[in-house]
C-alpha cells in the first residue's frame, strides 16, 4: 500500500511536490486556503484587463535549457511564449533611453552611440555577457548537474571578478551621467546585487531562455494542476489547515479550520513558515537557528505596493521592463523615490483589449506604515487611491496624456498580500536570513526540522530566494529526499 503524503498548500513548491510525489507512488493530497491553486503565482481580472502580480522574467523557456526540462516535468511548458528584446530599459526624464538589449552585438551598438567615452567598460560589460551566454550555467546549477558545474569551471574563474562587485560600484565605472545612474537599477532597482547574478540572466535571455507565458500567471498555473490532477493528485481549495497533528516526534496528519482531521504518514508544508512553526506546530520544535529565523522581518520591504493601470493607450512601442528617472525626487507611502519601475504587457494580447495596454508599477514601502493605516479601512483605502494618483503623475512625463486614458486602477499592498497568502508580513513570506541564491540551489537543510520527522518545508522557506523556479524545485527536492529515507528510486515521468 501506498504511503501518504498532506501537502499544506498550493504554491510552486506544494504543486511541485504533489505531482513528483505521484510519479513516485504516494498517494498525494493537497490543501490550499483560497478559492484557487497557485499562491503567488497569480493574475486577475478587472473588467476587460489582465493584471499579473508574479512573474518577471521566467527562466527555463528554451527547450535546449536543463531548466526547460523541469518545467515540462510539472506540466508547465510547453506553452505559449512571448518574448522581448531587452531585459530592461531606463528613461530620463529628458527622454535619454537605454535599452538593456538581450543580444550583445546591439546592446554594445546601442551603448556606444549613448556614450562613445565609455567604449572600455562598455566592451567589458558586453564581453562578460557573451562569454557566460555560450553555456546553459543557470540549468546546470539549478539541476545539480555537478559534472556539468565542473565544465564551468574555467568560465567561472575567468569571471569571479563579476562576483566580487555590485551593480553599484560598476555602475561608477562609467563616465557618463545618465548610464552612472541607469546601471544600479536594472536588477529590480537593487544596487548590492553582484553584477555576475545580472550577466547570467542576461545571457539567460540571449539563450532565449527568458520568456514570458501568454495568458499571465494563472495560465502558467493551470498547466502544472493539471499536471497534478492528471497524475491522480487531489487538490482541495478553500481548505485551511491551523495545525499539524504530531504524534511521538512525527508529523501525522493535519487539523482544519472546521475541525476536521485529516492524516497522512507525511506532511509538507508550503504555507508561510512562521506560521507554520509557531502556530500549527505551537512553537514545539524550534531551535536556536528557527528562532532567529522567525524573528520580524525587516519592516522595509520590496515590491511591497503595486499599482496597476488598465489604459486607453498603444503601448506596442515601449519597453517590456521600465525604469523612469525622476528629474526630483518623490514621495510615495511614506519613502523617497528617484525612479519608479515597472512593466508593460503589450507582448501579451491577451492582457487588454487591441490598442490598450496594462501597466505595473512597484515599489517598497514599511510593512509598518501600512499595518498602522489598516486599523481604519477608509483611511487604508484613502491612501491607496492617494498612491495611485501620484504614480499616474509621475508617468504624466513619460506617457504624455495618459492620466486621462486611464480606464481601470488596482492597487495591492503588503496587507493584500497578507490576506490572499495567510502569512505574515507581506508578499514574501521569507525566513530572516540572509539571502543565498547558491546555497538554495544547492543545499537542503532547511527542508526538516530537528526532533520532527516525517515533515518537509518547501517554497520560499526552504529557498528564501522569491525565484518561481527555485520554489517550484523545491518541492521536487523534497520528494527526492523522501524517497531516498523510505529506500526508493525515485522517478521521473512526462507524457
Amino acid at each position: 500500500m501506498s504511503k501518504s503524503i498532506i501537502i499544506i498548500g498550493s504554491g510552486m513548491g506544494g504543486l511541485s511536490a504533489g505531482i513528483y510525489g505521484q510519479m513516485n507512488g504516494f498517494d498525494t493530497r493537497i490543501y490550499e486556503m483560497n478559492y484557487r491553486p497557485g499562491g503567488q503565482c497569480t493574475s486577475w481580472k478587472r473588467g476587460e484587463y489582465t493584471f499579473d502580480a508574479c512573474i518577471h522574467h521566467l527562466m527555463g523557456c528554451s527547450p535546449d535549457s536543463k531548466l526547460n526540462q523541469f518545467w515540462q516535468e510539472i506540466g508547465a511548458m510547453p506553452t505559449e511564449l512571448a518574448y522581448t528584446k531587452e531585459c530592461v530599459s531606463v528613461a530620463s526624464s529628458d527622454g535619454r533611453i537605454f535599452y538593456d538589449y538581450y543580444d550583445p552585438d546591439g546592446l554594445e551598438k546601442h551603448l556606444y552611440a549613448l556614450s562613445p567615452q565609455d567604449k572600455e567598460v562598455i566592451r567589458e560589460y558586453v564581453d562578460g555577457i557573451r562569454d557566460l551566454s555560450k553555456y546553459d550555467m543557470m540549468g546546470d546549477l539549478t539541476m545539480g548537474n555537478i559534472p556539468g558545474l565542473l565544465g564551468h569551471l574555467p568560465t567561472v574563474i575567468r569571471n569571479m571578478k563579476w562576483f566580487k562587485i555590485t551593480m553599484e560600484e560598476f555602475a561608477k565605472r562609467f563616465r557618463d551621467p545618465f548610464l552612472q545612474k541607469a546601471f544600479p537599477l536594472l536588477v529590480y532597482s537593487n544596487p548590492s546585487i553582484p553584477v555576475f547574478l545580472h550577466l547570467m540572466r542576461h545571457a539567460s535571455g540571449y539563450r532565449r531562455d527568458i520568456a514570458w507565458p501568454v495568458g499571465a500567471s494563472t495560465s502558467f498555473v493551470d498547466g502544472i494542476v493539471n499536471r497534478y490532477k492528471a497524475l491522480g493528485g487531489r487538490l482541495y481549495c478553500r481548505k485551511k489547515v491551523i495545525k499539524i497533528i504530531t504524534d511521538n516526534g512525527r508529523a501525522v496528519g493535519v487539523r482544519l479550520e472546521d475541525g476536521t482531521e485529516e492524516l497522512a504518514d507525511i506532511v509538507i508544508s508550503n504555507a508561510d513558515g512562521r506560521k507554520t512553526l509557531l502556530e500549527m506546530l505551537d512553537a514545539k520544535y524550534m531551535d536556536e537557528r528557527l528562532r532567529a529565523y522567525c524573528t520580524e522581518p525587516a519592516d522595509m520591504t520590496e515590491f511591497a505596493v503595486t499599482v496597476f493601470l488598465g489604459v486607453n493607450r498603444d503601448l506596442s512601442e515601449e519597453p517590456s521592463s521600465l525604469i523612469l528617472l525622476l528629474d526630483k525626487p518623490a514621495t510615495l507611502s511614506g519613502q523617497e523615490f528617484t525612479s519608479l519601475e515597472m512593466q508593460t504587457y503589450s507582448f501579451d494580447k491577451t492582457m487588454a483589449p487591441e490598442g490598450k495596454g496594462v501597466i505595473k508599477v512597484e515599489f517598497r514601502s514599511a510593512y509598518s506604515y501600512w499595518k498602522q493605516l489598516s486599523a481604519d479601512r477608509q483611511e487604508y483605502e484613502a491612501e491607496k487611491q492617494s498612491v495611485a494618483k501620484q504614480v499616474i503623475s509621475l508617468l504624466e512625463n513619460h506617457f504624455q496624456g495618459i492620466t486621462n486614458q486611464i480606464e481601470v486602477v488596482d492597487v495591492s499592498t503588503l496587507l493584500t498580500w497578507e490576506r490572499f497568502m495567510g502569512g505574515t508580513h507581506g508578499f514574501s513570506n521569507a525566513p530572516s536570513k540572509e539571502l543565498n541564491f547558491i546555497g538554495s540551489l544547492l543545499s537542503s537543510k532547511d527542508m526538516t526540522l530537528s526532533g520532527l520527522d516525517n515533515f518537509y518545508f518547501v517554497g520560499i522557506w526552504a529557498t528564501s530566494v522569491g525565484a518561481l523556479f527555485l520554489n517550484a524545485m523545491s518541492g521536487k527536492k523534497a520528494i527526492k529526499r523522501i524517497c531516498r529515507k523510505e529506500g526508493l528510486k525515485f522517478n521521473v515521468k512526462i507524457e
